[in-house]
């Protein structure tokens, strides 16, 4: 198979490489080489902390490198947009700070109406975005035509935010990682954590498969892995999964340069002159023991996303059913036989996607779909992060149910996480963002979407 056929999915497929050993010890030990956990090691690392990144198999190998690549404030819940408005900055200065070509651009983002009624909700989001500083506005259907060329179906206007943008998810996460090597950071792949040694109850080292890094201070951000990791410390972090389907076109006629979603698709310009795109209306749930512990919690998620939320059973519910709870730590854990998450795409969707690209975009109805992956969206039932220390296990601390966000906000969250764990003020506030908020009475309501 040619480069440019797998040009996404190299970031996934290629041989592993462990390190030849692991640092004695570290101030901090991240667990994760997504976007999340490639900034916050980043951060760290500017800052003189010294740090170790372990990842079980690639960096950005599962959602990081397979998301739609929408770098937006638009939309978002509130306790989101102050993280947010802070990556957007990191997001602009990237290219320098890591001296590496990210893709990112501000195109502008639309979510379009799909009628009236639809039209009218969004103008719930233009308050909110103007209490922010936002400058988001709504569009007639005769202006979205201006940016969305020859697009059919768009007759009811859409919510725009010109500040928006978009990037390349496989150079991001990958660069942010380089830059904190060249920072000072450990960043060790095909190096998978298999738990945490405690002192007086604290925490005083975390064990690899490649050996053991004596430290006080750990972040888990392992995304989908994230709950199974904890609940094998006996901690609930509530999380489920859903799947998402993705294709990238060749290059193209262009249509459009920034970001569109309407109920047929999410499309976005891509750097290399194509399109990645994504069915609007699909998200699916394989069903897992983990959708039975924790169906109340997310009751209210599941309800905001009955629409598009198609269930099913399988594999994934006997998969899950099979791992174990705990593992002794010198034997091979759950992270080790599954280096990497990688779900096939659902050739139903990839379907779907070219029948609504082809009625949406009729020009680009002869343009192949060169490509096509999926990936494992962890999701919290009120679909934002949890971003915590945890009280039960001193020094130990977890970022993760990003949602689907995860990709824009990872910046930001880079530096509000490096706060976090080394004290300072960053500004952003993440209080809102506690794991304790799902277990202390208080409501969970969605304010965004998966």
């Amino acid at each position: 198979m040619n480069h440019e056929a797998t040009f996404v999915s190299s970031i996934w497929s290629g041989p592993l490489t462990p390190p030849a050993s692991v640092p004695d010890s570290a101030d901090v030990v991240v667990i994760g080489g997504g976007i999340v956990g490639v900034s916050t090691a980043w951060f760290l690392a500017r800052q003189g902390v010294s740090v170790v990144l372990c990842e079980k198999g690639h960096i950005a190998g599962e959602q990081s490198g397979r998301n739609w690549g929408w770098v937006r404030i638009q939309g978002r819940d509130r306790r989101e947009i102050p993280m947010m408005q802070a990556a957007m900055e990191i997001w602009d200065s990237l290219r320098e700070t890591t001296g590496e070509d990210v893709g990112f651009v501000r195109r502008g983002c639309f979510f379009a109406a799909g009628n009236d009624k639809e039209m009218e909700s969004f103008e719930r989001w233009v308050r909110i975005a103007a209490e922010f500083g936002i400058e988001s506005r709504l569009v007639s259907a005769a202006e979205l035509q201006k940016y969305v060329k020859s697009a059919t179906g768009l007759d009811a206007g859409a919510v725009y935010t010109e500040s928006d943008g978009r990037a390349e998810p496989q150079r991001a996460a990958p660069a942010i990682a380089r830059a904190a090597e060249r920072e000072g950071a450990y960043v060790l792949t095909s190096c998978a954590v298999r738990g945490l040694e405690t002192s007086g109850g604290n925490v005083s080292a975390v064990v690899t498969e490649h050996g053991t890094i004596r430290t006080s201070t750990v972040l888990c951000a392992a995304g989908a892995w994230t709950s199974l990791f904890c609940r094998s410390l006996g901690i609930a972090v509530p999380q489920l999964k859903v799947r998402g389907t993705v294709v990238r076109t060749a290059a193209c006629e262009n249509v459009l340069e920034g970001n569109v979603f309407d109920h047929r698709l999410g499309i976005r310009r891509r750097a290399d002159g194509g399109y990645t795109v994504a069915h609007g209306s699909i998200l699916q749930h394989p069903i897992t023991p983990s959708t039975f512990r924790w169906s109340f919690k997310f009751i209210p998620a599941l309800m905001q996303e009955l629409k598009v939320l198609r269930l099913s059973f399988g594999k994934e519910f006997f998969d899950e059913w099979r791992l174990p709870k705990t593992w002794a730590l010198d034997e091979q854990s759950p992270f080790e036989k599954t280096r990497v998450l990688d779900p096939e795409p659902s050739q139903r969707v990839v379907k779907g996607i070219r029948r609504n690209l082809d009625a949406m975009f009729p020009q680009l109805a002869s343009t192949p779909i060169v490509e096509s992956w999926a990936g494992m969206v962890e999701t919290s039932p009120d679909v934002v992060p949890m971003i915590d220390a945890i009280e039960e296990l001193p020094g130990f601390h977890i970022a993760t149910g990003f949602s689907g966000h995860g990709f824009g906000l990872g910046p930001g969250a880079g530096k509000a996480i490096a706060g976090m764990l080394t004290g300072a003020d960053t500004g952003i506030d993440i209080a809102p963002l506690r794991l304790g908020r799902f277990f202390d009475g208080t409501p969970i309501r969605p304010q965004s979407t998966i």
